[in-house]
C-alpha cells in the first residue's frame, strides 16, 4: 500500500522517524543501523516501506535499501517473528550477514542477535534456508571454529556479532592461538 516515502525529517526518536511527506507526518519504525546513518532533523529521507496491518494497528517499518525490506519481509515469513523480532534482527547485523548466517546455518551468528534463542535460530535456518537471496555475498565467507571462538569472547566483552564477525574475519589465518586471535580483532576494532 505504501511502498516508499520521500520526504523531510520531522522528528526523531531512538527507533522510529517521523517523516513529512507534504505535510502528512508518518510514523516509520527503522532499524539502529539505518536510523544511525539518515541525516538530521530537517534533512530530505528516502525510505523503502512495509506497512503492517493488525486488528489493532498499522504500523510503517522504513529501510535504506530493497535489501533490508526484502530480508524483513522473509522473516516475517517465520512463524513466531513479527515485526519487533524483525527489527531486533536487521538492527544487530548487516544484512549480508545475516543472509549469509542464514544460508550457511551458522547458529553462532544467529543466537548472538539479542531476542533469538537456540530454537528461533533453527526455525529461521530451517525455514529460510534457499529462501534468502545469496548474491552479492562474495566476501562474506564461512566462519573457521577460531573465528567462532573470538567472536565469542568479543560478544562477551559487549561487541555486537555484526562487529564480532568483522573483526574475527580480519585476522591472519596463520594466527593460531585463540588468545592472540582475540587481541588482533581487538586491534582491529580498536582502529576503527
Amino acid at each position: 500500500m505504501i511502498a516508499t516515502l520521500h520526504g523531510k525529517i520531522q522528528a526523531r526518536t531512538d527507533d522510529s522517524l517521523i517523516v513529512n511527506v507534504g505535510g502528512v507526518g508518518f510514523r516509520v519504525r527503522v532499524p539502529t543501523g539505518t536510523l544511525a546513518n539518515l541525516g538530521a532533523v530537517g534533512g530530505e529521507v528516502h525510505l523503502f516501506t512495509h506497512l503492517h496491518v493488525r486488528e489493532d494497528e498499522l504500523s510503517l517499518y522504513g529501510f535504506a535499501t530493497e535489501d533490508e525490506l526484502r530480508l524483513f519481509e522473509t522473516l516475517l515469513t517465520v512463524s513466531g517473528i513479527g515485526p519487533k523480532v524483525g527489527m531486533g534482527i536487521l538492527s544487530s547485523a548487516p544484512t549480508d550477514m545475516l543472509r549469509a548466517a542464514i544460508a550457511q546455518g551458522n547458529l553462532d551468528v544467529l543466537t548472538a542477535i539479542p531476542g533469538i534463542g537456540k530454537k528461533t535460530a533453527q526455525r529461521l535456518v530451517l525455514e529460510l534456508k534457499g529462501k534468502v537471496d545469496l548474491s552479492g555475498l562474495g566476501e562474506v565467507g564461512e566462519l573457521t571454529p577460531a573465528d567462532k571462538d573470538v567472536m565469542d569472547a568479543l560478544i562477551n566483552l559487549g561487541y555486537s556479532a555484526a562487529e564480532a564477525a568483522r573483526a574475527a574475519r580480519a585476522v591472519p589465518s596463520d594466527v593460531k592461538t585463540i588468545e592472540e586471535r582475540v587481541r588482533i580483532a581487538l586491534q582491529y576494532l580498536g582502529g576503527r
